[in-house]
């Protein structure tokens, strides 16, 4: 697929979805699950549209056209379950990722960020990235290197799939069929993408400053 196609596929998701939803019914939840579970579990995925899924799935479980309890679920679970994918994979790795470089499949400078807030952070690290595209995929990876204690990473990461996946669906039920909102999700969902990615852009300006001092 190329990079156009996944460019339409997040900006209209809410189309995707419906259209999903009416051509197969209740196997949209496997494919909703799937979406989650790839991007916290696999380091390779950081790409896909987590936060503004949710808050579509928010509104559309707000519209009936989704079970709310059950969406809520089954994210949650895919959630807790990718992190804990990502941890046992940095595990296996180990400090052996330190010498990778930058490709395709691996992206150096977000490992590197994610790192750092780890190495400031500690355990909130797992609940904190949740909200930032890219360091959220890899910071149970990066704790699985560091080979954090599993039952504290178990603990912040089953808190932090619930805050992330429960807010930002709570934020689609409430807000997500007002009519501009409504008629607007795609708009809605670029805005979401750009603000959830500020803090990345803002942690790599201030590194760029760094180095040029």
């Amino acid at each position: 697929m190329d990079p156009s196609s996944i460019v339409n596929i997040i900006l209209h998701f809410d189309v995707q979805l419906a259209q999903f939803i009416q051509a197969y019914g209740p196997w949209v939840y496997g494919v909703l699950f799937a979406i989650v579970f790839v991007e916290t579990g696999l380091v390779v995925m950081p790409f896909l549209p987590g936060d503004s899924m949710l808050f579509i799935v928010g509104a559309f479980s707000a519209a009936g056209s989704l079970n709310g309890p059950l969406a809520f679920g089954l994210l949650w679970a895919a959630a807790v379950l990718g992190n804990i994918s990502n941890y046992f994979i940095g595990r296996a790795i180990g400090h052996r990722v330190f010498t990778w470089k930058d490709s395709r499949w691996f992206n150096r400078k977000a490992f590197d960020r994610a790192h750092a807030f780890y190495e400031r952070y500690g355990g909130i690290t797992i609940v904190a990235t949740r909200f930032i595209p890219f360091l959220r995929t890899f910071a149970p990876f990066v704790a699985g290197v560091a080979e954090m204690s599993y039952p504290k990473f178990l603990v912040y990461n089953i808190g932090g799939g619930g805050l992330w996946v429960g807010s930002l669906m709570a934020a689609g039920h409430l807000f997500g069929n007002i009519p501009w909102i409504k008629q607007n999700l795609g708009l809605l969902t670029l805005g979401i993408i750009v603000l959830s990615l500020l803090p990345v852009g803002f942690g790599w300006w201030k590194a760029r400053r760094a180095s040029v001092a």
